[in-house]
């Protein structure tokens, strides 16, 4: 059976990603963060202090992906990247003042996020739920 892209589940995934990242940018634009950033900003401001490994494991990015983000962030100021001296190999990541800064200013971006969805917040919970079980049926988190 041939499905038309507009009844295929993996296109109103795909499309309303898109659609998402563009409704983000502006809000992110004027804080000076791109939303991979963003996301970094968020899961430090929840939980400082985290190893890359963490960071890695809650934002599901592979460390390739996540260290030179890490690292750009770091040279802009908003973070700093430490090794345990415990054990080399785990680099505890953890916001700067400037970090803490931006975080605090982008504690709007949720709000202005759910206007700009018409929805409300029981469902926008309830439609966060939907995707994360179908993330976690189609890829489980490692353990």
């Amino acid at each position: 059976m041939t499905l038309a892209p507009s009844d295929m589940v993996c296109f109103a995934l795909h499309s309303a990603a898109l659609a998402v990242h563009s409704a983000y940018a502006p809000l992110l634009d004027r804080l000076g963060l791109t939303y991979p950033q963003y996301l970094v900003i968020s899961a430090l401001k929840a939980q400082d202090g985290q190893t890359v490994g963490q960071l890695g494991g809650a934002l599901r990015l592979d460390t390739n992906t996540l260290t030179p983000l890490l690292k750009r962030m770091e040279a802009a100021g908003w973070l700093t990247r430490q090794r345990e001296t415990a054990d080399e190999r785990q680099v505890r990541v953890s916001l700067t003042e400037a970090g803490h800064d931006l975080a605090r200013q982008a504690t709007t971006v949720p709000q202005a996020f759910a206007e700009r969805t018409g929805l409300t917040q029981s469902e926008l919970a309830d439609l966060r739920d939907i995707l994360l079980a179908l993330r976690d049926r189609l890829k489980p988190t490692k353990t």
